[in-house]
């Protein structure tokens, strides 16, 4: 079973990637009752938690059913990133999740996150400074390298242990792919199999199914597997993913009343944690990934992201119900 610190997770766990506008509390709430087993906060900027934004401040917020949970820090800075691990450690969560793997040219400009792939000594210090200031397990998310041409996973999993991270999640692309193509675990799996290497190895990217998640868990021997984009409006996968492992065999898939169900408690909860104006109105981003596939359903989309009162939201998930409710929709 692979220990974080103090944290036994169980044999092979799923980990809930953190995405940006997407890895909040209540989605969270949601994939934690539907199997993940480690999940973290979208990123957090580090400069944006020492000037004390807002916006920071409230990634913050977790919650005792959530555990294990990390926060994830992002920045370019040793002692932006240092003070912010301070701040991170007061709100007690169990471990502290570094970002240096996200693409996005916004955080890359700043020297953060996947930018800093091309300064491997930086990447470096920057660990130390994390681990040096907190009593917190520190855990690394990165990528191959900044391109094909300078994959240097090997190399950051062996420094990066030698600063004392205590796992590491590798995302299969280079920061080049962003999100394209597809992600090679074989970079993964050497990491794994380097006899320097006694941290847990999580491979992340392209796991959609429960038969991929298996069939790279045998292909490439990581301790886990993180799973981002397929979980979003599908929190089920990680319990279909754990059945097909224990059985062999598919959970059915979630019916209109699963979805309708899920749906509506990811409203409830966002408003209860944003307030209700903006939980409804960052909700609506989700809904077409909540009844994705099913037939006829644009009219009633379409009525879900231009309503603004929970009741009207309420009456139209009722609605849903009833329409398909004698319909077999796959």
């Amino acid at each position: 079973m692979p220990k974080i610190g103090s944290i036994i997770l169980p044999d092979f766990p799923l980990l809930l990637a953190p995405m940006e506008d997407v890895s909040d509390p209540p989605f969270r709430r949601l994939c934690k009752e539907h199997g993940a087993d480690l999940m973290y906060s979208e990123f957090i900027s580090s400069e944006g938690l020492i000037r004390d934004a807002i916006k920071s401040r409230k990634k913050l917020d977790i919650f005792d059913y959530e555990r294990p949970v990390g926060i994830q820090i992002f920045g370019g800075d040793e002692e932006a990133l240092a003070l912010s691990a301070t701040i991170v450690e007061t709100v007690n969560p169990d471990l502290l999740d570094i970002n240096f793997g996200c693409p996005v040219k916004k955080v890359v400009c700043k020297g953060a996150g996947a930018g800093v792939l091309k300064d491997v000594d930086l990447m470096v210090r920057l660990t130390r400074a994390v681990v040096r200031s907190t009593k917190l397990p520190v855990t690394v998310k990165t990528r191959l390298g900044w391109d094909d041409q300078s994959i240097n996973i090997d190399e950051v999993a062996e420094r990066l242990q030698d600063e004392g991270i205590q796992a590491l999640t590798i995302h299969g692309r280079t920061r080049a792919q962003l999100y394209k193509g597809h992600a090679d675990w074989s970079h993964i799996a050497r990491v794994k199999n380097n006899p320097r290497i006694q941290i847990p190895i999580f491979g992340n990217g392209d796991i959609d199914s429960p038969e991929k998640a298996l069939e790279y868990k045998n292909r490439y021997g990581v301790d886990g597997i993180m799973i981002g984009r397929a979980a979003i409006g599908y929190p089920w996968i990680f319990n279909e993913i754990k059945h097909f492992f224990q059985t062999g065999t598919h959970l059915e898939v979630p019916t209109i009343v699963k979805r309708v169900e899920a749906a509506r408690n990811h409203l409830v909860w966002s408003m209860e944690w944003k307030g209700e104006w903006v939980g409804i109105v960052e909700m609506r981003r989700h809904y077409a990934n909540y009844f994705k596939g099913i037939p006829g359903f644009k009219e009633f989309r379409q009525r879900l992201v231009t309503s603004d009162e929970p009741q009207a939201i309420f009456e139209v998930f009722d609605e849903i119900n009833q329409h398909y409710s004698t319909e077999s929709i796959f």
